[in-house]
Order: C-alpha cells, then sequence, then structure tokens
C-alpha cells in the first residue's frame, strides 16, 4: 500500500510535487492489482465514488468506472451537460452538493486549469485529477510510465521524446515531471507553435530525426482544431512533417516503443498501420490504465 494519510495526501492533483517514492508505490499497487484474477475485490465495498467530468471523456471515464467497480466500490457519474451546472451553478457548489451527500471521493475531469487546486483546499474529501485544462493528467501519466516500466524494467536511462501539440497537452507535462524523478531524458519535438517555451528549461526541442532515435517514441494528438491561424495548410502536411509514418517507424531502432495517450488521429499524427504494429503499445496503455487507476483510487478511499 501507498505511504499518503491524510485527506489532502490521498487526493492525486498532479505528479510535479509529488514524490518519486509515492508515485513508486501506486506503480506497485498497480502491478498487485493486475495479477488479481477475480474481476471484482471489493475492498472499497460500501464506499460512494462519483467521477465527474466537466469536460468530455470516453475512455478515462470509462477506465475510472472499470476500476472503481472492479475495487467494489458505489459508482455514480456525473455529466455536466445534464446538470446544474449548465443553468450556472458553479463546480464548487456541485463538489460541495455531492460532497454533502456522503461520497467517499471524487474524480474530477475540467477545461480550465487551476480550479482543482482550489477545490481541494475547499473540501474534506480526495479528488483525483483526471485532466484539467493544459496543467495536467496524472493518471495517463501514471499507466504510461507503467507501460514503460513493464517492457523496459526501469526507467532510468531512457530517453523519451513527446512529438506532437506540447502546448496544449497536459499528458505531456505530467509525462515530464515523473520520468525526469526517475531518471529518465526527456525530449520534445513540435512545429513552433505548438511549443511551450516555459518547458523548454526541463526538456529541450529536438528535430524530428532526434526525437526518432529514442527508446520510446510518443505520439500526441494533433489539437490542429485550437490553431485558428492555421500552423498547417492540411493535416497531409503536418503528416508529411511531424507524423509517426510507416517509412518513419521503419526506421526505428528495433527496441523502440511507440506510445500515444488517444485519442488517436489516425494517418495524421500516426498512420493506420503503424498504430495496429507490433510494437505499438497504445492498447497496452488503455489495458494498463484499469490497475492504475485502481491503486489509485484504493489510495484516495482507503489510505
Amino acid at each position: 500500500m501507498t505511504t499518503a494519510i491524510s485527506v489532502k495526501e490521498r487526493s492525486l492533483l498532479g505528479l510535479k510535487d509529488i514524490s518519486r517514492d509515492e508515485i513508486g508505490s501506486i506503480l506497485n499497487r498497480a502491478a498487485y492489482w493486475e495479477a488479481q484474477s477475480d474481476k471484482v475485490v471489493p475492498v472499497l465495498k460500501s464506499k460512494f465514488a462519483v467521477n465527474m467530468f466537466f469536460e468530455n471523456s470516453t475512455r478515462t471515464r470509462f477506465s475510472f468506472e472499470m476500476a472503481e467497480k472492479r475495487l467494489g466500490a458505489e459508482v455514480m457519474n456525473f455529466a455536466a451537460a445534464a446538470s446544474s451546472v449548465e443553468k450556472g451553478e458553479s463546480i464548487y457548489d456541485t463538489v460541495r452538493t455531492l460532497e454533502s451527500m456522503g461520497i467517499d471521493a471524487g474524480v474530477i475531469r475540467l477545461k480550465p486549469s487551476g480550479v482543482l487546486q482550489e477545490l481541494a483546499e475547499r473540501v474534506s474529501i480526495p479528488l483525483v485529477n483526471a485532466g484539467d485544462g493544459n496543467n495536467e493528467h496524472p493518471t495517463q501519466a501514471l499507466l504510461d510510465l507503467y507501460t514503460m516500466k513493464k517492457s523496459f524494467g526501469e526507467l532510468k536511462g531512457l530517453t523519451v521524446s513527446i512529438i506532437g501539440d506540447i502546448k496544449h497537452s497536459r499528458v505531456a507535462r505530467s509525462d515530464l515531471w515523473a520520468l525526469q524523478k526517475f531518471g529518465a531524458h526527456v525530449q520534445f519535438c513540435a512545429p513552433e507553435t505548438m511549443q511551450a517555451p516555459e518547458l523548454a528549461q526541463y526538456a529541450p526541442y529536438v528535430s524530428m530525426e532526434t526525437a526518432l532515435k529514442a527508446d520510446v517514441v510518443m505520439m500526441l494528438r494533433v489539437q490542429l482544431e485550437r490553431h485558428n491561424a492555421g500552423v498547417f495548410k492540411s493535416s497531409a502536411e503536418y503528416r508529411e512533417q511531424y507524423g509517426l509514418t510507416e517509412e518513419r517507424a521503419a526506421r526505428l531502432s528495433g527496441h523502440t516503443m511507440i506510445m500515444h495517450p488517444a485519442p488517436v488521429n489516425r494517418n495524421v499524427e500516426i498512420d493506420d498501420t503503424v498504430v495496429e504494429s507490433p510494437r505499438s503499445m497504445i492498447f497496452n496503455q488503455m489495458a494498463n490504465g484499469v490497475p492504475i487507476r485502481m491503486a489509485v483510487m484504493e489510495r484516495a478511499m482507503k489510505g
């Protein structure tokens, strides 16, 4: 089990300020849950979890729900589109309302950055970040580390290239903070308009050619809808310059792992055949998300 005790410590808001030991403890507990043959082990029986998604999600929400139900928790799902939030009720009031009804933990996805930290300071239940704006997505990074660790044995010394829309990626940030705690070398590759200059002091920006020489090549979803000025003339142009095409994938080292947090824009940031190739870990990542989130929710609701 993990070392977290207080409500604040049992929350998981991000990985930048969490210790390497605590991350390692979560990864180890995830391995324990993955090894269990029983689909349901009710360690959270009589506990109530609410998944509060103020931003659309499919994989993350279902992964959390699967994890919670496998632990025997009672699960409620909250959709902002069908709630009082549409009528102007604040996110804080919504969380406080659910807290007053007796929930034991809340999983939250939000569009704005910074709100989750404020919420955690004002409520008395553990909160788990399921993605907040461009800030962090800690459970995605944890499952990424878990996937790498299963394949390589250890994270120290790995070179991980994160390629794509770094500017808008909460995944890139959480992976950066976590991987560096374990001695991995992180590097970014992105067109200038998709770079986050404030991260350059932590990880260098490299060319596509250099990025492909890494142990792990992680492609990010291209959020072209965010770029009103038109960074590229077309998706085909992005694919030509920054996509993991069949030709580029064929030049990767034999041990290089291909990853993507999903959803995938097939044949844009990564070719369809590459998604389905043996070295692609994309669906393994999704599978690993369940034991990781089991460890996180057990930590949140049991301590």
